[in-house]
């Protein structure tokens, strides 16, 4: 039997409302990697304004465009016109802005 028997159901008004398990069987739920986390401030700007990540990471970050394009190597305009696409970016270029912006490519992918 594959099943957990270490499961605490916790009931609010005689429904289920929590499951506690052991802290175990949580990390083997949760990614390992913390460079592959995406901060719901992040998330909400893609839904809620429609940003792409890019642009969602930039504002979370703090940075202008300007900075961010220096860093990566290409001009200001270029990033509005990728903050403003959405297209698919290229590997080498979503690499360039991730490294400016301190993250990893995965967090950076639409």
């Amino acid at each position: 039997m594959n099943t957990h028997t270490k499961i605490q159901i916790i009931e609010h008004n005689g429904e289920p409302a929590f499951a506690i398990i052991p802290y175990e069987d949580y990390l083997k739920l949760i990614p390992q990697d913390k460079d592959e986390y995406i901060p719901n401030e992040v998330v909400g700007l893609m839904v809620k304004k429609r940003y792409n990540s890019i642009k969602a990471w930039r504002i979370y970050l703090g940075l202008t465009q300007k900075e961010i394009a220096q860093r990566a190597g290409i001009t200001q305009a270029a990033l509005s016109q990728m903050e403003k696409s959405d297209n698919e970016l290229k590997t080498a270029t979503l690499e360039k802005l991730a490294k400016a912006m301190g993250l990893s490519i995965e967090q950076i992918q639409d």
